[in-house]
This record gives structure tokens, C-alpha cells and sequence, in this order.
């Protein structure tokens, strides 16, 4: 009888197949997949050797009991999350496991977007000035300190859900009650729910990382790409394996100065960072994976697999950082045109697809009812393309075509 020898993880919940299935199929080929979820698996269970049902993937404690009596049966190597609503639960079973980023508060300073700020500014780490507040007065008064135009922000979500830029009291009044009221599924909730702060000009990027005793890799470089203004939708991104900023010495500092501020010790990171005219700012640091398929661009164009690099620092393990490859990736996401859509079909003329597109993922199915930003916010996404090539022009003219061959019917 042959033992597998490899190390066992520990993954909380999985998300959805279309945008996380890659995670699972790359860990899967050096680690062992102990699940944490809320019901029995179905298309995970290819990629893992055992899962556990739980009542509640939010209860850090009630889940950290279940990991010790896993434990107390095989040793676990390591606890790992990509989820951002549990990312603060998972902390907890790693720190009952006494394994790498185990540490609550470390967590609850990224998620809670209020608490990175203070930690940040504690640092003298540059970011745009924020103040939390709880009414529409309250921000009125925090808008005219921090000048116009200002941004609204949902002090407990992510993914730019409910970022809104306004441009005077008058707009910041209207739109505030989108803002406070804006929830997800086990999103955070706080008794002062929202920030407001200055607005920061320029474009804007996200770098996933690796850190390890507090020193901190970046593996790739994404480059935005917003819609649905005022609303900050993020409907692509791109990937460089190239890019400058990953050996900008300015950009890497103040990359290490946030974790550093954040205390921030082990574990895989993405943050999002402004290039203003002023000169750098950071947004938000996310205490997992990149979410909207920024990690599978940069596996695509780096060869570096980022789903085993985040399973290795949850071990303790080196990760392998050597990038193979020096390719150009995108992703764009499609919204239909009006409010409560109904879909009755949808599909891509995979046979007028260029070569550069990967993947063309219809996420919507037939009968979903869908609308787009912000009543759909990233719900509203019907489907997705990912293109691979050796330039950005090449690489966004597939993403073209894609778009151009997406068949979509709606009943009237």
C-alpha cells in the first residue's frame, strides 16, 4: 500500500468553480486538500482527499475545533483561505494549529479597511487621508476636510463593491445611502460603516505577494482597468510579466513599509495602490489571493504558480518564485445592458475566437436575472474572457474579438 507523503493543507471553502478551480487543480498536484465547507463538495472533489461539513465557514473558534480533532488524526501543515468573508475566520484555525498566519489581529487590520488606515498612518505609509463616519452629516463634515472630490467607501468590503467617487455635497448625499447600505454575504458590518476619503488621481494597480517573516515578494503586477463611473467597477485587468514596478526600488518600499505597518508577517497579499500625480498611495491590502482572475493571469504570464506559493508560506515552506515566462495576460468581464435582464441563452462562437483567448466563461446561466453596476455590481457579470500573448495591443485586441463573439439572448 503506497502512503501519500504529501503535506496536508487545510483550504476554508473554495468559491466559485469558474473563477477559483485553478487554485484547487495546481495545489492539488504537491499538497493534500482537507476542505472546511458548509455542505458536501461536487466539483471540488476531484482535487481533495477528505472535507469537513461545518455549520458556519465565519466561526473562526467553532471551525479552529474541528482543525484539532482533524489534527489530533494527521498532522496539518498548514491552513489556507482566498475567501475574502473568512479570511479572519481561517486565522483563527491556524493560530489554534499554532501554523503560519495565525494571527487574528494581523488579519482584522486588512479586512478592516478603518483599521489599515490607522496602522498605516501610524508608519507614515502614503495613502489618501480617510475618516470613518456613520451618517450622511458625518460624512458631509469629513467630505469638506478632506476635500472634493471625495471617495465613498464601504469600510468592510472589497473588490471596489460601493467605492463611489463624488464630486460635491450634493452628489455625496445621494449617493451615501448606496454606500452604508451596500451588503454582501457574511461581508463585515460595522456600527460606523463607511470612509470617506480624498481621492486620489491616476491609475491605479494591484500587486500579489508572498510574505514570509515579514519580508515581502511581489510575484505580478496588475493594471486596472475601471467602469460604470461614478462607481468604481473593475471590468479587466491586465498582467505584464514585464512591468516596471516590480523592480521600481520606491514602489517596493512602500510595498514593504504597508505589511510592515500592518504587522503583517506570513501569509499571500493583494494590494492595490494609486499612482498619483502626487506620487504613490496605497488603497487597500487584502490578506489572501487576488480575486477577478489576477492570479491566473500572472501564473499564465510568469509561470509562476501563485495557488502552490500561497500554499507553501501557509506551511512554512519555501515557495518557488522563479518566473519562466514573459507574456502579456487580460481578463475582461461582460455585463448586459439594463436592470433585471433575464437570460435566456449565452454562449461564445468558440470557432471565431483568436488563439491569444485561454478561456471564454460564460458565468451566467440560462433563466439568471442579472443587471449591471451598480445594482449588479460584480453580480452582474455575465461572463469573462482571458487572453495570453506576447504584447498588451495583441493581447487586448483578442479581448476585442472576444467580446465582439459573445452571443447573449434575453427574454423582452
Amino acid at each position: 500500500m503506497t502512503v501519500d507523503t504529501r503535506p496536508l493543507l487545510v483550504v476554508v471553502a473554495t468559491g466559485m468553480r469558474h473563477y477559483r478551480e485553478y487554485l484547487l487543480r495546481s495545489i492539488a498536484t504537491e499538497y493534500r486538500i482537507h476542505l472546511l465547507v458548509t455542505a458536501d463538495p461536487g466539483w471540488e472533489r476531484e482535487y481533495v482527499t477528505g472535507w469537513t461539513v461545518v455549520g458556519d465557514t465565519t466561526d473562526g473558534p467553532a471551525m479552529a475545533a474541528v482543525a484539532l480533532e482533524l489534527a489530533a488524526r494527521e498532522p496539518v501543515h498548514g491552513v489556507l483561505c482566498w475567501d475574502e468573508a473568512r479570511i479572519l475566520a481561517a486565522s483563527y484555525v491556524s493560530q489554534a494549529l499554532g501554523l503560519p498566519g495565525g494571527d487574528p489581529e494581523m488579519v482584522r487590520r486588512c479586512r478592516d479597511k478603518h483599521l489599515t488606515r490607522v496602522a498605516l498612518d501610524a508608519l507614515g505609509v502614503p495613502q489618501p487621508r480617510s475618516l470613518a463616519v456613520a451618517t450622511v452629516d458625518q460624512a458631509l463634515r469629513a467630505a469638506e476636510e478632506v476635500g472634493y472630490p471625495a471617495v465613498l467607501k464601504p469600510r468592510g468590503l472589497g473588490g471596489s463593491l460601493g467605492v463611489i467617487k463624488v464630486e460635491d455635497p450634493l452628489e455625496l448625499a445621494e449617493r451615501f445611502a448606496f454606500v452604508s447600505g451596500l451588503t454582501v454575504p457574511d461581508g463585515a458590518t460595522f456600527e460606523i460603516p463607511v470612509l470617506v476619503e480624498e481621492f486620489a488621481d491616476g491609475p491605479e494597480v494591484s500587486v500579489d505577494a508572498v510574505v514570509q517573516g515579514g519580508v515581502v515578494t511581489p510575484l505580478f503586477v496588475g493594471r486596472k482597468i475601471l467602469g460604470y463611473e461614478p462607481y468604481c467597477e473593475e471590468v479587466g485587468h491586465f498582467v505584464d510579466a514585464q512591468d516596471g514596478l516590480l523592480d521600481d526600488p520606491e514602489f517596493r518600499r512602500v510595498l514593504q513599509d504597508t505589511h510592515t505597518a500592518l504587522g503583517f508577517t506570513d501569509g499571500f497579499t493583494h494590494t492595490e495602490i494609486k499612482l498619483s500625480s502626487r506620487g504613490l498611495r496605497v488603497i487597500e491590502v487584502n490578506g489572501r489571493l487576488g480575486g477577478d482572475m489576477i492570479p491566473y493571469l500572472g501564473l499564465l504570464t510568469t509561470g509562476v504558480d501563485p495557488g502552490l506559493a500561497a500554499a507553501a508560506v501557509a506551511c512554512g515552506r519555501p515557495p518557488a518564485l522563479v518566473p519562466a515566462r514573459k507574456l502579456v495576460g487580460g481578463v475582461r468581464f461582460f455585463y448586459v445592458a439594463e436592470d433585471d435582464t433575464t437570460i435566456e441563452s449565452i454562449e461564445f462562437d468558440e470557432a471565431a475566437l483568436p488563439p491569444a483567448i485561454d478561456r471564454a466563461v460564460p458565468v451566467a446561466a440560462p433563466g439568471a436575472v442579472v443587471s449591471p453596476p451598480p445594482k449588479g455590481t460584480l453580480w452582474g457579470r455575465i461572463a469573462y474572457a482571458v487572453a495570453l500573448s506576447p504584447t498588451a495591443d495583441e493581447c487586448r485586441a483578442a479581448l476585442d474579438a472576444a467580446e465582439a463573439n459573445l452571443k447573449v439572448k434575453v427574454r423582452p
